[in-house]
């Protein structure tokens, strides 16, 4: 698996037919996985659409929002959110793309289309179901018409070079496992979306990423220090900030986000936590009904960045409504 790619396109192309076939048919196993893998172009792609960018650079002083928007099954609603907080780069996850449980919506594109932003996305997984538990109350297709699910990077002006860092192949949500809801097969792995962003202070790096939910700490920092050592190379010298959900903590007894090493890991190589805002960042949901459990999963990390603030935002629409089961993060940096 190579360390990080810059492959390109316009569309991303769908499964042929046979493949599908293939797959329903395939043995549960790592390397099978890895055979499909393989065989799935999208999963090696960044698809790009930056039509809708305007200025030719960006201010020093930024508004970066990250945000697991959980499927986004309200487009409008997220968008509005987010366009009330006007950031210059919006870092997202958990975004479908041509699934039943979101009535077949490119949700990336159409988020990027209402907040006048162009996108790269990457898809992290082919789903191979409609979905699991409530989020099959929202499907009204007996199929996914593309099945994607992924990360994005939003920005308001174009990038000079974007990439996609895969994380694992091995297919801990392919083959048969404890830690995996069996109501959620798929093909793919966690991923980070970075991009070299153009300021009128120079260029800086920024990373969307999600970690693993269903892992240990030790995989949760392995992918940390896959996306560090993936940055290096891919933004060497440039100020990075890496936003996300980084599930600390998410599957363990605990949920303790404290009880994670991929914080000393990413200081080790000159990463800072430095400014994030105490409390938790999940809630109950119209998909994630646990009123009685939050975490602090969300955060931004940065090496090179001279100041950051950070604010947790209630993920509410206007009539209250939950948009999401993660809160919005706002980071407000300087590079100058």
């Amino acid at each position: 698996m190579e360390l990080f790619s810059e492959n390109h396109c316009d569309t991303l192309p769908d499964v042929p037919a046979p493949l599908r076939e293939v797959i329903a048919k395939a043995p549960r196993t790592p390397s099978a996985h890895r055979d499909l893998m393989s065989q799935i172009e999208a999963l090696t792609l960044v698809q790009q659409d930056w039509t809708n960018e305007g200025s030719a650079e960006l201010p020093s002083e930024l508004t970066i929002a990250a945000w697991n928007v959980e499927r986004c099954i309200d487009v409008e609603g997220s968008a509005e959110l987010l366009i009330k907080h006007a950031p210059d780069i919006v870092l997202l996850s958990e975004m479908d793309c041509g699934m039943a449980r979101t009535h077949q919506r490119h949700t990336t594109h159409e988020i990027a289309g209402l907040m006048n932003m162009g996108y790269a996305y990457c898809v992290e997984f082919y789903e191979l179901g409609l979905g699991s538990g409530p989020e099959l109350e929202f499907v009204q297709d007996d199929h996914n018409k593309n099945g994607w699910h992924g990360n994005a990077i939003l920005s308001r002006t174009k990038p000079k070079r974007t990439a996609q860092i895969r994380l694992d192949d091995h297919g801990h949500w392919f083959c048969a496992s404890d830690e995996t809801d069996a109501n959620q097969p798929r093909i793919g792995g966690r991923i980070a979306v970075a991009a070299i962003i153009p300021t009128n202070a120079g260029d800086i790096c920024v990373v969307s990423t999600h970690l693993e939910s269903a892992g240990s700490t030790s995989m949760r920092q392995s992918q940390i220090d896959r996306i560090i050592a993936a940055i290096d190379i891919f933004a060497a010298g440039l100020p990075v900030i890496i936003g996300g959900d980084l599930n600390t903590g998410n599957n363990l007894e605990s949920h303790d986000w404290r009880e994670e090493t991929l914080f000393e890991a990413a200081e080790r190589q000159d990463f800072s936590w430095e400014g994030n805002a105490d409390g938790d960042t999940t809630r109950e949901s119209r998909l994630t009904r646990f009123p009685e459990r939050t975490m602090k999963l969300d955060w931004f990390t940065h090496r090179g960045v001279k100041k950051l603030a950070l604010d947790i935002v209630p993920a509410l629409d206007a009539d209250g409504v939950a948009l999401s089961d993660h809160e919005l993060i706002l980071a407000r940096i300087d590079i100058d």
